[in-house]
């Protein structure tokens, strides 16, 4: 067993914690639960609602068109963009909002690039903010979290979609075998100053048959998100139907205590990359003062200015040569031809499978509803129709992540039997690999749909802890993120439950930020080479949400009383009974009067 096979055993212990953490909610919740069922049953205020004909509904949520509740005055109102009306008591133009949403520009710019920096969609900071600060009531506000989303993932892509893998100096011959795993070399710069590094590159080129080059790879490593984000939306499909049995104050203690897990977590992991980085950055600092010592003492001795090659230096270009008398030729050109495969910046058969997968979902998930938004054919959870949409929910991204699982095996296997240069921080696809990240993809997606946040702040850490590059699992998980979000986000705005000009405002906000604030960010961990402050990002972006559910928690808790209600009936249908006056006289009209025109 390899090190780096133990290292990942002893995160995944780590791990579990999840999943045993939810089963402790679920055993406890009944038992916190059903002491408080009678002191919350008789509680809970009233609402004017005018559209129902000033009739008072229990939660606005039930008046269309007016979601937004004002307890003071205890009416429902309607929101509109940078409103400065100071009239309290109108429900068509209530409140001045201006500097709450000036407020809120400036907050999901900024966090829209730092999000998408570090590969998280950013629900965790704008759902708490969308509450605390724009004042929305939770729905609406994870909508418009789930529009801001949209726009910084599309932003993030904007940028990704162009950007190249770390290491873009890739050769076709074998390399030194690594220690870290069987089938990964060492890299070719390792503890070399630049002047040595651009003379091996060069040397490197005048060898060989004459048909070497260097080869690269997009920075989105698009085989592990059709892996990876079939498996996270299937996860996320639970997520949500277990959330539709907890009460708000349930899910919200579990989001706290996964989400501070996770923020302790990665910060651990911030510091031993901060710390390798910072070695790393010493090293190249020396061996940059070795070799302008070296060429100094040359020109005062007045020999040649150039370098001669260093022992390091010297032993890695004769073993490379060495190999390259020995490789097979038939192999080494199925080797080019991999490479160049793989150096495609554009993969157009994989982005149109992304697409596939996304428009499958995205129909289904309107045919059947969710997030509370209703089914676009009328199906509720009453009707068998709804359950066979489930499954075909599962069996749609199950059979996806299946599929390119195997393929992502049959692909390393292949590459593997012609001695393929995979770099220490490759995943190397096995049957025990799919094993391992299927099963916490899928938790991790899980967690996500019941929280009600991008999955990116629990992948993006598990990616980290695997040894992926922090650029790749970034890219990476901001491309699955954008597969998610965008459905959702459409399905929120048409059925009204958020005001279409704040989704349309704050998407292109988020669209901006971004994409200016990813471009500043990868341009500083380029040029410094410190990746590891894409990490402590992460960690502190978790830590915030993690504090916002908090706050959300101890606010709803304070506004009902400190009443702990119990579990949710899994499936609601409502009847004529339960609508505005209007409505059902309009509904009894029509049964009397069938045909009128």
């Amino acid at each position: 067993m390899t090190p780096l096979f133990s290292h990942s055993q002893r995160h995944c212990r780590h791990l579990l914690v999840l999943p045993f953490t939810l089963a402790a909610f679920l055993a406890l919740a009944p038992h916190l639960a059903s002491a408080a069922d009678s002191k919350c049953a008789g509680s809970g205020s009233q609402f004017s609602c005018p559209n129902c004909g000033g009739s008072e509904v229990s939660d606005c949520m039930d008046c269309d068109g007016y979601l937004f509740t004002d307890y003071n005055d205890e009416l429902c109102y309607d929101r509109k963009l940078f409103n400065q009306n100071p009239d309290n008591g109108n429900s068509d133009n209530h409140y001045p909002f201006l500097w709450f949403d000036i407020a809120g520009t400036v907050v999901w710019f900024i966090t829209a690039g730092i999000a998408t920096a570090c590969g998280v969609g950013g629900g965790g900071i704008y759902v708490p903010m969308g509450i605390l600060l724009l004042r929305f009531p939770p729905k609406p506000a994870s909508g418009l979290s789930q529009a801001s989303i949209f726009g910084a993932s599309l932003g993030g892509i904007l940028v990704n979609i162009r950007k190249r893998h770390p290491d873009e100096h890739i050769r076709d011959t074998k390399g030194q075998p690594s220690d870290v795993q069987e089938g990964k070399i060492i890299s070719y710069e390792k503890d070399k100053g630049p002047a040595e590094i651009e003379k091996d590159r060069k040397y490197y080129l005048s060898g060989g048959d004459g048909n070497r080059k260097f080869y690269s790879r997009p920075v989105i490593d698009y085989n592990m998100a059709l892996f990876l984000a079939p498996m996270e939306m299937a996860g996320a499909v639970l997520g949500v139907i277990i959330q539709r049995l907890f009460p708000n104050w349930l899910f919200l203690s579990f989001a706290a205590v996964v989400l501070g897990f996770t923020a302790y977590k990665t910060f651990k992991k911030f510091l031993v990359a901060y710390g390798k980085d910072k070695e790393a950055r010493i090293k190249r600092e020396n061996l940059i003062a070795a070799e302008s010592r070296h060429a100094e003492n040359k020109n005062q001795a007045g020999g040649d200015v150039e370098m001669t090659e260093v022992d390091g230096n010297a032993a890695d270009t004769e073993d490379d040569e060495q190999s390259s008398e020995k490789d097979d030729l038939k192999e080494l050109e199925k080797r080019r031809q991999f490479l160049e495969d793989d150096a495609r910046q554009y993969p157009k058969e994989k982005i149109a499978y992304l697409i596939l997968l996304w428009a499958g979902l995205t129909v289904i998930t309107f045919l059947k509803g969710g997030k509370g938004v209703d089914s676009v054919i009328g199906l509720t959870c009453a009707d068998a129709g709804f359950y066979i949409l489930v499954a075909a929910q599962f069996l749609w991204t199950m059979g996806f992540a299946a599929i390119f699982g195997y393929k992502n095996v049959k692909g390393t296997q292949a590459r593997l039997a012609v001695n393929y240069p995979f770099n220490e921080q490759d995943v190397l696809w096995d049957g025990k690999k799919l094993q391992f990240y299927s099963f916490f993809t899928f938790l991790a997606g899980i967690v996500a749909g019941l929280i009600g946040i991008g999955g990116g702040m629990v992948l993006g850490p598990l990616m980290l802890v695997m040894g992926i590059n922090p650029r790749v699992s970034t890219a990476t998980t901001a491309t699955m993120i954008l597969l998610t979000s965008s459905s959702v986000a459409v399905m929120f705005v048409m059925s009204g439950l958020v005001p279409w000009e704040y989704a349309l405002y704050f998407f292109c906000v988020c669209l901006s930020g971004a994409y200016i604030g990813k471009t500043r960010i990868d341009s500083y961990v380029k040029k410094t080479g410190m990746s590891s402050i894409l990490v402590g990002i992460l960690a502190t972006i978790i830590a915030f949400a993690t504090i916002g559910c908090v706050v959300i928690l101890f606010t709803n808790l304070a506004k009902v009383d400190w009443c702990l209600d119990g579990f949710k009936a899994f499936c609601t249908v409502k009847t004529d009974e339960d609508k505005c006056p209007a409505t059902r006289l309009l509904l009894g009209a029509e049964e009397l009067f069938p045909y009128r025109t």
